[in-house]
Parts: C-alpha cells; structure tokens; sequence
C-alpha cells in the first residue's frame, strides 16, 4: 500500500495539500499546481521505499564507520554509554 504522505512529501516539496488517513480520496491540493493523480503517486511509491532503504543503510554505514575509526563493536560501543 503506498505511503501517500511519504510520496507527496518526497516529491512535492514546497507544495501544499493535505491528507486524512493517507486516502488519496481525501488529499486536499492547495497548491496553484495540478493535483496528482493516484496512479502517478502510486508509480512513485517504490522510488521512495528504496530512498528511505538507502537512508538507512548509509545511517547504518556512517554508525559502522564510527566504530570502525574508534575499534569498537556495537557491544563495546553500547556497554561504555551504559
């Protein structure tokens, strides 16, 4: 099921709607632009996920990298911040 709220945000910044319950049927678009339609934020939807699933893999790497420079595991690293 697409995330509209994810979509429109990803993809229409700076641009103003609103959104109940991510229903498209209820997307309010306040912009001066035309709204998009289901099908174009639908067909946007797995660019997004695989965005959001290469943010966190680079979260993940950064955080590896840290501990890396400072040869800590992840045990080590949560054991010293209690």
């Amino acid at each position: 099921m697409t995330d509209y709220t994810a979509v429109l945000s990803a993809n229409y910044a700076g641009k103003e709607w609103t959104l109940n319950d991510n229903n498209y049927e209820s997307l309010v678009w306040l912009s001066d632009t035309a709204k998009p339609t289901k099908a174009t934020l639908d067909g946007l939807w797995a660019e997004v996920q695989q965005e959001i699933a290469d943010e966190k893999t680079a979260k993940v790497a950064a955080r590896q990298a840290v501990l890396d420079k400072l040869g800590l595991t992840a045990d080590e690293a949560a054991a010293l911040l209690g």
